[in-house]
């Protein structure tokens, strides 16, 4: 089955089977979004989660503030439609494009479009004026219905292997390049309607996406970017009264929503999938990219222009100019050093985005090669998931079967994805050590990441030791076997008292708060069991020898292992009563308190730095489902304050305001509803409904 990457669901339905090498500076010249500040083995003193690479490339304060320009001042600079061959016929209909990498298109209006939300720190990026949000025809505009001087309306042509198998022609199926803006401070934001209308790409779809999943990678955009991780930003998200056919759970009950356009920025939304289109025929799906045999004349036009345009520090360190001059187009084997360095630069990057995901609990859902961006940023928000309890097994994405993407895979999946690039690069990356080191270097940063944010996280700040590493393992079992909620407990931690006798009140609240954020027997032998019933499980058992029949019916000898393991860790729940779930995370935590607290002492960090480094590592809030779709549900009604209150809240996610008596009621073993504090209602253990929550590939 081939599914739309960006697409998705929500729906209260349970969840079944079917269903370094170089410093972080390289994030900060490179993509010049967001980077990471290096692990520093010893005093530590700035942030090292992600953040934005300058106050000044994450947001335009001028024109934030009303110092912009009106709209139609901004001038583009469409250079990607420049420099890669293009398909100009035009027209939406479905077809393979052969020999280029956009086809122009146009948008297809709306009928009454209105705005839901505006994000004006990433619309500043466009040096646009923050009043501009409050002229009639804005909607008008963010929703394509009016088109502005200088914008080249056209799609991507990409491909991608899809849940590990190669689906040949892909594309910006329901997104639309409309140019790209050189802002006032230099950077080059490339900016894409979602769900404007069909294109070449668009197969059997419609080109359109709903209020729903707009409203998810809306708000989880600007989240993401606010914690500091790597991501494209979304500036706008304008729905209308025209109504398109979903079926949310592919169970036959279509319903009709509300066409929705968003509004994304990026440097560039080029993906690993751009350069599969020269793919072979796949000796599984028997399919092949649109451009087979076109390499030679399109290739090393891509690469060129990829890395002279977004990895400007490492073009003209090997004087690309120079290069080009010597070496034209064909002649590849000149440009094998820096084809080297930029596959290992990809590597880095990719590596260093996929280890600040697992830092905050966020899994992507598609890990697909076309949902991989070439600069190292996250992209296309579908199925995704902050986690509420943790499981390192999680599977935000109920059409992932497999689990191919669950959270623990993210980081193999990544570096997978990372070896397809380069089998799709072989023409002209033609030195396989390159390809080894690029994996290494993988492998490296990835290490070299995690482990430091591992440490702040812990507030770990001025020493290193080899045993930190499993005292963090040790942690993530303790929440894992208590089904502890993420985000809540990392924030927990900077409660910590510098009191090695492990008593006192502090102590004593922290560690109810701990276990109060443990999830009950019952909810985890629901979460944690077998999708399918015992009975099926046990004929399914005695078919186990012959992986052929298995085979016929769905599923793999692997696959029925786990689900066996399941079941068993289903019943080791249900044997326990909430007491005795109680007792056991009371103990499991009191026993892992005791080892972080000698190791706090052995760090020496002062206490209120500790505290600041982790609780601006550690946030307070994250995009859950459940918010989504609390948001999701009233705007469906028309009313979108929810909307735009969750993006404010969502700005802020380090937040300290009414913590503290946000902690003490939920350290009671009660969720917070102080309307007093600031986004309290967001506080607290998350409502029993949550878990019903089922998010899939269909929009």
């Amino acid at each position: 089955q081939t599914l739309d990457s960006d697409m998705h669901a929500v729906s209260e339905r349970p969840i079944g089977l079917r269903h370094h090498m170089r410093s972080v500076a390289h994030l900060q010249r490179a993509f010049r979004l967001c980077s990471i500040h290096r692990a520093q083995d010893t005093g530590s003193k700035g942030r090292l989660i992600h953040k934005s690479a300058a106050a000044s490339m994450a947001t335009n304060p001028g024109a934030a503030r009303g110092g912009g320009k009106k709209i139609e001042e901004i001038t583009y600079d469409n250079l990607s439609l420049r420099a890669l061959p293009l398909d100009d016929s035009r027209g939406p209909s479905a077809r393979t494009v052969k020999g280029a990498c956009f086809s122009l298109v146009s948008p297809e209006p709306v009928v009454k479009p209105r705005l839901v939300a505006v994000a004006t720190d990433a619309l500043a990026l466009l040096d646009i004026d923050s009043e501009e949000v409050n002229r009639p025809d804005f909607a008008e505009i963010f929703s394509g219905n009016r088109q502005l001087p200088g914008w080249q309306t056209a799609a991507h042509c990409y491909c991608g292997h899809q849940f590990g198998h190669f689906s040949g022609q892909l594309g910006d199926g329901a997104a639309m390049y409309i140019g790209e803006v050189i802002n006032s401070q230099g950077q080059r934001w490339e900016l894409q309607f979602k769900g404007a209308g069909p294109t070449p790409y668009s197969r059997t779809a419609d080109g359109r996406k709903v209020l729903r999943s707009s409203v998810r990678e809306f708000l989880c955009s600007e989240a993401m970017f606010h914690l500091g991780i790597p991501t494209t930003r979304c500036a706008t998200c304008v729905t209308s009264d025209t109504l398109i056919v979903r079926d949310p759970l592919y169970d036959g009950n279509a319903i009709r929503e509300q066409c929705t356009i968003i509004t994304r920025l990026a440097p560039t939304f080029l993906r690993f999938g751009s350069f599969e289109i020269f793919k072979t025929t796949d000796a599984i799906t028997g399919r092949q990219g649109p451009s087979v045999g076109m390499e030679a004349q399109m290739l090393p036009q891509m690469l060129r222009h990829t890395i002279k345009t977004y990895f400007t520090e490492l073009y003209q360190q090997y004087d690309g100019d120079s290069l080009a001059a010597r070496f034209p187009v064909g002649n590849e084997q000149g440009w094998q050093p820096l084809y080297g360095d930029w596959l290992a630069e990809v590597a880095s990057r990719t590596a260093s985005m996929a280890a600040a995901w697992q830092a905050v609990g966020w899994c992507h859902g598609v890990l697909n090669t076309d949902n991989m961006s070439i600069i190292g940023i996250t992209i296309d928000y579908g199925p995704f998931g902050f986690m509420d309890a943790y499981d390192p097994g999680h599977v935000c994405n109920g059409s992932d079967d497999s689990a191919r993407y669950a959270f623990s895979a993210q980081r193999e999946m990544c570096r997978w994805n990372c070896e397809k690039l380069a089998e799709a690069l072989k023409w002209a990356v033609t030195d396989k050590q390159a390809v080894k080191v690029a994996l290494a270097r993988y492998d490296e940063e990835y290490d070299r990441v995690y482990n430091a944010l591992m440490r702040r996280k812990l507030g770990l700040l001025q020493t290193v030791e080899k045993e930190d590493v499993a005292l963090v393992e040790s942690l993530l079992q303790v929440m894992a076997d208590a089904g502890a909620d993420w985000t809540n407990c990392w924030r927990a931690l900077a409660r910590m008292p510098a009191n090695p006798e492990l008593s006192g009140p502090e102590y004593e609240q922290l560690l109810s708060y701990l276990v109060n954020q443990c999830s009950p027997p019952d909810v985890l032998a629901k979460q944690r069991g077998s999708s399918i019933p015992a009975e099926n499980l046990h004929l399914l058992l005695s078919l186990q020898k012959d992986p052929g029949m298995l085979h016929s019916i769905g599923i793999s000898v692997a696959q029925l292992t786990e689900e066996v393991a399941k079941n068993e860790v289903a019943k080791r729940y249900q044997r326990m009563s909430p007491q005795d779930k109680v007792n056991a995370d009371k103990a499991a935590w009191a026993g892992w308190l005791a080892v972080y607290s000698s190791r706090l002492a052995r760090d020496g960090t002062d206490t209120e730095a500790r505290v600041t480094a982790m609780n601006s590592t550690n946030p307070r809030y994250v995009l859950r489902n459940w918010m989504a779709q609390t948001a999701i549900a009233t705007a469906e009604k028309g009313d979108y304050s929810e909307v735009r209150d969750l993006l404010t809240l969502l700005q802020s996610p380090f937040s300290t305001e009414g913590e503290d008596a946000a902690y003490a009621v939920a350290a009671q073993g009660a969720t917070c509803t102080l309307p007093s504090a600031r986004g309290s209602k967001w506080d607290g253990s998350p409502p029993a409904w949550a878990n019903t929550l089922c998010v899939t590939c269909s929009s």
